[in-house]
């Protein structure tokens, strides 16, 4: 998983257009749609693993991580570990969002719009895994704060 906040700003603006590029209608973002149900499955997918976050429940939330993630973190206490240390928004959201998923080359993103503890407003961005088995996984979740609503 990677934070915006770790990246230079200069990267940081980067990642701002690669998001704004990536929305539908673009051009950019294929548009391939999602089908329904895979859109239902990754929703799921993502909400269990919340749950999961929200209940300290490190086996069921490293469960739904994909390979990749699990080898980098090695077990679940130390994913959880990350978690709550790096990604306060999606440990203890306050309200989640799903939004729209888009296809860019073979990658499924789905977008969360998610308001973490403090009540700033959070777009997280989770690249999907496509299992062998036909199941999807978390493989990352990249998290852009949002601008402040004015007051």
């Amino acid at each position: 998983m990677i934070r915006s906040t770790d990246w230079p700003r200069w990267l940081l603006g980067l990642s701002w257009l690669f998001l704004l590029l990536a929305l539908p209608g673009t051009g950019w973002a294929e548009d391939a749609a999602v089908p329904e149900t895979d859109r239902a499955a990754i929703r799921a997918v993502i909400q269990r693993q919340l749950d999961a976050f929200r209940r300290d429940d490190a086996p069921a939330a490293f469960a739904l991580a994909s390979p990749a993630i699990q080898e980098r973190f090695h077990d679940p206490a130390t994913f959880l570990a990350m978690v709550r240390e790096s990604y306060q928004a999606v440990y203890r959201p306050r309200h989640v969002t799903f939004l729209e998923a888009v296809v860019s080359g073979e990658q499924v993103l789905q977008k969360v719009l998610v308001i973490g503890p403090d009540g700033d407003q959070v777009l997280a961005v989770y690249p999907m895994a496509h299992m062998p088995d036909g199941s999807w996984t978390t493989d990352g979740c990249l998290l852009v704060q949002l601008p402040s609503k004015p007051a």
